[in-house]
This record gives structure tokens, C-alpha cells and sequence, in this order.
């Protein structure tokens, strides 16, 4: 490692890495990392196999029944695991890192693209070769014309298909409007684990049994409709808790052949809790933390949610449990401390497995984000912050994992040691936590028609979205939309470069013809809402789909609304629900910039033609550096310039009004957001040269972050064009995904702390959604991409998650480095 002024806590720790690979009051959660760090995972074919055995055996039921059955057998047949060390157990797949599959989304092409999961270079899983046979001959041909991807490659119209797949193979994304729901099953969620933790499953089996007896047995609609889904809670209730009681037996035997007493002893109490919970409610923490992780990793069995399934608040309904075992004196904080770390290891094990390859070119560095979330306000509107807050702050500073992802509420009213520990963690440099903004959120959800109670209550789910338990209702993937390409297609009268002869946007005119800004303006939001039209036309199709291949009957036993309605939650409406969707809007800095250079540099000052302009482009700038250097010195969006940020603004309102007037035919509210995951990185890859100065198939710029580079008025000004360029006016708005880098030298010291509470205090006086940093030198990266091995360990922030630099793709290390690094706030 070159040898620099200041180093973040991680640099210093890779540095100086301890001798014994583990760190002082964190012996046990080092050990558990250790057996697995660095390790290539495996897919595990268990959970595709049996499941498909069930459909196979369960054909022409109602879906739901069929879901739960599924579940059912998977729970009686699956191997179950504990591993040495741990006093948490529960796991879906392999000893070590693994990832499971989803026949159900990719069955079609399972047979086709597995082979080359070894070798691709975007998060590489291992396969053997009976693992393989048993895809190929036993699980894909049974899934080959029953997906949702097939039936939704039918159902799109034809232009609109033209803009989603290559037509020739729809395997293929155009990664232009591009549809998210066909790899994923649903999109982030956060259960109500308070309910498993107050009443157990066998209360939930009760309240469906109970319901079962109500029915009109005389009644079709009881029959055909209520039956099944209360059936399948039933046995979806029951599956959960053979599942835990397999581990328990498991415990037992384990420890009847255990030579070492400590370790007998811990497997005899996991004997027991796994034989109590989540059947009953949990009587100590380490019974509430084994029940919550029970629901959770049975959740990665049911079905493949994308960003997984969140955790939701965990310092407020573990709280009650801390807070019990503390004053009777049964647990330690460092005891609290290891339970909690045996739960990151075990999510660290499991790893997001996409087979798709739009799926993982957008989720790149085995993606996760389990979020946990932390602070924010009570019900009733009071600071929530609690020592078991203040322990999992803790937890991230000292024990160096990308696991979980750790999301800290923000409110105007935090208290002062709250922001200083949060700023502290930040410090570390590892990228946590991230940070979520009351004072955007509570007041956005109140417009959409939730209550004071579930505003305050919401939690952080995925990258930088919120969900409220018990009130969210709608779980369809949405767009993600590549407005660079528009820009594009205005320069090329409907085409673009990598794809030759195609005309696959608006025929907005020739270019050269345009007499003014203006005229260029309107042919871009021509493009702009042409490129809206086919992302609402996908959601429609997807949405009347979806119910038809996918069920989550162990999600609808959390939900409330679910059981009061006796509907499934991917049902595409329940009565009582707020239906909060999107569209992502991709590459927004490089458009607004790309957009106010042309309008200074071509109508305003005349200093070049459009003529030019697209010679330059067509060239990818090769012998035209000088008018490059003029369209990037333009007035960018990032630097507080009303030049740039005034037409941001306008690109955001046209967004905004669009979805205003359209949502309404599809029954929910699709909101806007900016929010790329690492979609930014393959969409840069089909967008040729851009009058931003940007060079051909590079990234674009990501979420509402600047483009590379173009922030040199410093941090702050990044806050204001980002206040700047929303439409505070309207409601049918979302995340606002936004990354900062710091050298660590800006907040070296108290005084660096003081500057970034201040700064964190100033975003949130601002209303934004969203804020991540990375605090971490250049030089570091630069480092790490010469010399690998001396880095496996490195954590960047990415998009709403943390990876191993290591791990990435050479475009998004090299996106990564060439973010502005800010020295000084």
C-alpha cells in the first residue's frame, strides 16, 4: 500500500491486519468469517430441485396452495446446516458461501447459461458437475414454457418489445427501457417480524384455522378462493417450524458427539431454542434473534425478492427483549454484540444469486441489501434511538463486514450522540451506514395516504427504498429507464450506434434542422416520454402477470391486509393497500449535462455546430479532444450552477407529470426515482459518446450523484443541486440515491467529526432522501486494482451496498475511482 497522509480506520487495518485474523471482543464472529471469507461460493441446487418435484406432483391447484407446499416439502427434505461456531442457525444452501436457485423465474434458460457461471466475470459462482446434470435433466426441462419471463416476452407489443429485448433473443436486454421483473419475483420487502415474535407461528396457524371454520361451506367464492390462501398459511406455518425443529434434532445429535463441553453446551441451547421458536414466542433476545433470522432465511427459500428480504427495524421489536435480559442480568451488551455478529455471518454465507444476465450486470459484487434499520422516530413521532442502536453502530465500527447493510434513520430532532456515532461508523470507511431522511420520507408516504403511526414507522428496504409492514401492498419490479439513450436518439433521429439501422425511439428530425435550444429541448422530451410510454406499457403487462406465476404465502401470513383480504401479496391489488412502485430514472447527470452543454455551447455561444457536435461524437472524440475539453467545462449539474440545475428540474417535472396522469390506469402509484443499483455501468455500455464530453460505452453518471468529475464546487453544492433540481410540488417522488467521497484527511480528528455532523445535518435540513459516502484515498483503489491479492478485504460503497472492490468488474473499479474526490467540505 502506498503510504499516504491520512488513512481511513479500514485502510489502516489492511495495513496493519491483526496477526491472529481475529479482533480483540469479536474472537467467535472472526472465526465464523474466516472459515468462509474470500471463499468462491457454490450454487446449491436443493431448494430448485424440490420445489419443482412439488409443482411437478401439485399441477392444476390454486397457486398459493401450490407455493405452500412447495415450501412444505423443501422444509421436510432440505439439508440442514450448523456450523462450527455458531450459536445462530438456519441457512438455505452449503457450508461456506452460497447461492441458491429460482427455477420459477429462469427455468427457461437454466439448461442454456448455467455452465457459464463459473466463468463470467460478474459475480462467478462454482458448479459441480452433478449439480449441473441435475439442472440440465431434471429441473429445466420441466420450467421450459411456464415462466413469467416467456409470458411476458409474448405479452409486450411489438415496438415496445423492440426496447426491452433483442427481438431475435429476448434473453438479451437492450438496456434501454429495460423490465426488472423478470428476474426477481418481487421487489424489496420488509416483513412484520413483530407479529412472529409477539404471537409465534402456532398463533398464526391458530388465526387461519380459526378463519377456515368461519367459511361458508356451501359458498364458491369460500371455496375457490378463501380455502386456499387460509390452506396455504396453514401449511406454510407448519413448514417453518419443521424446519427450525430439524435444526433442533440436528443440535442435539451435534452435541451428543461433542467432545468439548463449551461448545456441547452452546448446541444443547440451540437444541432448545430451535425447538421452541419461531412455533412460540421468544422469552430471552437470543430466542427473538434466532426466531427473526428463522423468518428470514425461510423468506430466501420462498422466492427470490430482489435486494432481499430487508430486516427491518431491528433496535425497536428486539428492544423489549435486550431490555428484559439486561435487567435480570442474562446477557452482557458484548453477548448482544456476538449474537448479532453470528446473524451477519450467516448473511454474509448466503449470497444473491442472479442467473439472468441483465440480472447480475445490475447487481454486480454479489449485491445484497438485507437492510437493517436503525433510529428514526417512534409511532407517536418521538426519537427512537435505543442502546441497541447504539450496539449495532458499534458492532460495524469494530468488526469489519459488508454484512448487513446497516440504513440509519435521520430526523431534525436526533440526538446529538446519535449523529456523532453514526458519523464515527461512517469514518471507518467501510461504507456504513447509509442514510435515509425523515424529513423526506414521513411526509411523502403521508401524501400517498398513509397514517402519522406507519409514516414514522417505515423501514429501509433495498437500496434506498422504504416499505411500511402491514401497509405496503404492491411487489411488482419496475423499469429502469436509460434517458442517455434519448439523448442519443434526439442526435440520431430515433437510432443509435450500437445498434446499426434500427430505428428504435421517436423520429424527432434531422439534428442540423433545429434552429434553436428550444426545438432540440422539445425533440429530447419527446424521446424522454416515448422511452416513459413503453416503460408504463411493460408495468402493465407485468402486473397482470405476475399473480399468475408467483405466490408468497409465507410474506401474506406477516401481512395484515393480506389475511384480512384472504389475498395473496403479489395479488395485483388488496383492498386497504398503499401500491408505492417506480421507474428508475438512469443516467441523470450525464443527460442534464449532455443537454445544458449543446444548449451553451451550440445555440447560446455558437462555439461549435451541431454539425460538429456529431462529428465529435461519431468519432468518439478521436481528433476533436479541444471541443471534448469545451462540452465538459459547460455548466454541470452538481455544482449549485441554476444553469444546469434549472434544466434538471425541468427533466424531472416532465417525468413527474407524466407518471401523474398515467399511474392512475394502472391503479398504482409508480413514483420516480434515481436509484441505478450498478445498472449505470452496462447502460453506459449501449450509449455511444455523449456532448457531456463523456466517451463512448463508458458508465453514466449514477443515481442523482454528478457526473465523473463534474463536481468541483465541493460536496455542499452537490446537497444544493440535488435540493435544486426537485419539484418540491409534487408527491408521485421517491429515493434520490446519492454518493460522496471523501479523502479521509476532510473529517481526520473531532473536528472532521463536527464537519460531517454538520454536513449530514445540512442534507437533512434539505430534504433529500438519500445519502452514502465512500471515505477512502485514490491512491487506495488505484492499489487494490494492481494488486488484488493485498485487498481482498477492501469494502467500497457502491449503490445502496457495500462489496469487495476485488470483487467488481475492471468498468465499475474504474467508475468508482473516477468519482470526484472531495477534499474538503
Amino acid at each position: 500500500m502506498t503510504v499516504q497522509s491520512v488513512l481511513s480506520v479500514q485502510e489502516q487495518r489492511l495495513l496493519h491486519p491483526p496477526g491472529d485474523r481475529t479482533i480483540s471482543g469479536h474472537e467467535r464472529a472472526g472465526r465464523i468469517l474466516h472459515s468462509f471469507q474470500n471463499q468462491r461460493p457454490k450454487i446449491d441446487v436443493e431448494r430448485a430441485r424440490l420445489f419443482t418435484e412439488s409443482f411437478k406432483e401439485s399441477e392444476g391447484e390454486a397457486l398459493i396452495l401450490r407455493w405452500s407446499k412447495a415450501l412444505l416439502h423443501i422444509a421436510r427434505h432440505i439439508t440442514v446446516y450448523i456450523d462450527g461456531d455458531q450459536l445462530i442457525v438456519g441457512r438455505g444452501g452449503y457450508n461456506g458461501r452460497y447461492g441458491i436457485l429460482y427455477p420459477e423465474l429462469d427455468g427457461d434458460y437454466l439448461d442454456t447459461v448455467i455452465r457459464d457461471l463459473p466463468s463470467r466475470g460478474q459475480s462467478p459462482f462454482d458448479l459441480t458437475e452433478e449439480d449441473s446434470a441435475i439442472i440440465v435433466n431434471e429441473i429445466s426441462p420441466y420450467w421450459k414454457g411456464k415462466t413469467f419471463h416467456e409470458a411476458l416476452a409474448v405479452a409486450l407489443p411489438a415496438d415496445t418489445l423492440k426496447v426491452t429485448y433483442d427481438p431475435e433473443d429476448p434473453l438479451k436486454s437492450r438496456f434501454i427501457v429495460n423490465e426488472t421483473a423478470s428476474f426477481r419475483s418481487s421487489i424489496q420487502w420488509v416483513h412484520d417480524y413483530e407479529k412472529v415474535l409477539r404471537i409465534g407461528y402456532k398463533g398464526i396457524k391458530e388465526e387461519a384455522l380459526h378463519e377456515i371454520g368461519r367459511l361458508d361451506p356451501y359458498s364458491p367464492a369460500d371455496n375457490m378462493e378463501k380455502l386456499p390462501f387460509l390452506q396455504a398459511i396453514v401449511n406454510v406455518s407448519d413448514a417453518i417450524v419443521l424446519w427450525a425443529n430439524r435444526h433442533s434434532r440436528l443440535a442435539a445429535r451435534l452435541a451428543e458427539n461433542e467432545a468439548d463441553p463449551v461448545r456441547q453446551a452452546e448446541l444443547l441451547r440451540i437444541a432448545e431454542i430451535s425447538g421452541h421458536v419461531p412455533e412460540h414466542p421468544p422469552r430471552s433476545f437470543h430466542e427473538a434473534v434466532q426466531s427473526q433470522w428463522f423468518v428470514q432465511m425461510f423468506s430466501r427459500l420462498e422466492q427470490k425478492t430482489g435486494t432481499v428480504i430487508s430486516n427491518g427495524r431491528m433496535d425497536q421489536y428486539l428492544y423489549p427483549f435486550y431490555q428484559k435480559d439486561i435487567k435480570l442480568g442474562v446477557i452482557t451488551d458484548q453477548e448482544v454484540i456476538e449474537l448479532l455478529e453470528c446473524v451477519w455471518n450467516a448473511m454474509a454465507q448466503f449470497l444473491d444469486l442472479y442467473i439472468s444476465p441483465t440480472g447480475g450486470a445490475f447487481n454486480e459484487g454479489y449485491a445484497h441489501w438485507e437492510a437493517v434499520t436503525i433510529g428514526g422516530q417512534t409511532p407517536g413521532g418521538l426519537d427512537a434511538t435505543n442502546e441497541l442502536t447504539y450496539l449495532m453502530l458499534q458492532s460495524k465500527r469494530e468488526f469489519p463486514l459488508n454484512y448487513p447493510d446497516l440504513a440509519a434513520r435521520i430526523h431534525t430532532r436526533a440526538p446529538g450522540r446519535y449523529l456523532y456515532e453514526v458519523a464515527e461508523t461512517i469514518k471507518e470507511g467501510s461504507g456504513f451506514p447509509k442514510l435515509i431522511n425523515d424529513e423526506e420520507v414521513v411526509p411523502l408516504l403521508l401524501a400517498k395516504g398513509a397514517t402519522f403511526e406507519e409514516a414514522y414507522d417505515y423501514a429501509v428496504s433495498g437500496c434506498a427504498e422504504c416499505r411500511m409492514p402491514n401497509r405496503d401492498t404492491y411487489t411488482s419490479p419496475c423499469a429502469y429507464i436509460n434517458f442517455a439513450a434519448a439523448v442519443e436518439m434526439t442526435l440520431r433521429n430515433g437510432q443509435m450506434l450500437r445498434y446499426p439501422g434500427e430505428t428504435l425511439g421517436l423520429e424527432t428530425g434531422d439534428p442540423l434542422s433545429f434552429e434553436s435550444w428550444e426545438q432540440f429541448f422539445e425533440a429530447y422530451k419527446a424521446q424522454q416520454k416515448y422511452f416513459l410510454k413503453h416503460a408504463f406499457i411493460q408495468q402493465h403487462a407485468i402486473i397482470r402477470l405476475r399473480s399468475q406465476h408467483f405466490a408468497a404465502p409465507l410474506s401474506s401470513s406477516m401481512h395484515k391486509l393480506c389475511l384480512q383480504n384472504y389475498k395473496d401479496i403479489h395479488e395485483p391489488h388488496i383492498e386497504g393497500g398503499i401500491d408505492l412502485g417506480y421507474f428508475e430514472f438512469i443516467g441523470y447527470g450525464t443527460v442534464v449535462d449532455s443537454l445544458a452543454a449543446i444548449k451553451k455551447a451550440v445555440y447560446e455561444d455558437k462555439r461549435i455546430s451541431m454539425a460538429q457536435l456529431i462529428e465529435a461524437l461519431d468519432l468518439d472524440f478521436e481528433g476533436h479532444e479541444a471541443i471534448r475539453q469545451l462540452l465538459a467545462h459547460a455548466p454541470s449539474y452538481g455544482n449549485n450552477d441554476d444553469y444546469a440545475d434549472s434544466i434538471a428540474r425541468e427533466l424531472d417535472e416532465e417525468a413527474l407529470k407524466f407518471t401523474r396522469h398515467y399511474s392512475k390506469q394502472l391503479g398504482v402509484n409508480l413514483d420516480l426515482r434515481y436509484v441505478p443499483f450498478t445498472s449505470h455501468v452496462p447502460f453506459g455500455k449501449v450509449v455511444a459518446a455523449t456532448p457531456n464530453g463523456r466517451k463512448a460505452y463508458t458508465p453514466l453518471a449514477d443515481g442523482s450523484s454528478a457526473s465523473h468529475g463534474a463536481d468541483i464546487n465541493g460536496p455542499t453544492a452537490v446537497l444544493l443541486s440535488n435540493y435544486y433540481s426537485k419539484n418540491y410540488n409534487y408527491r408521485e417522488r421517491a429515493a434520490r440515491l446519492l454518493n460522496i467521497k471523501l479523502t479521509p484527511s476532510v473529517i481526520d480528528g473531532e473536528e472532521g467529526t463536527e464537519k460531517l455532523v454538520s454536513f449530514i445535518r445540512t442534507w437533512s435540513d434539505l430534504r433529500l432522501w438519500h445519502l452514502q459516502f465512500n471515505i477512502i484515498n485514490r491512491q487506495t483503489l488505484l492499489d487494490a486494482q494492481r494488486d488484488p491479492d493485498k485487498y481482498r478485504n477492501l469494502l467500497v460503497r457502491i449503490a445502496g451496498y457495500s462489496a469487495y472492490f476485488t470483487d467488481l468488474s475492471a468498468d465499475l473499479q474504474n467508475d468508482l475511482i473516477r468519482r470526484t474526490e472531495h477534499t474538503a467540505i
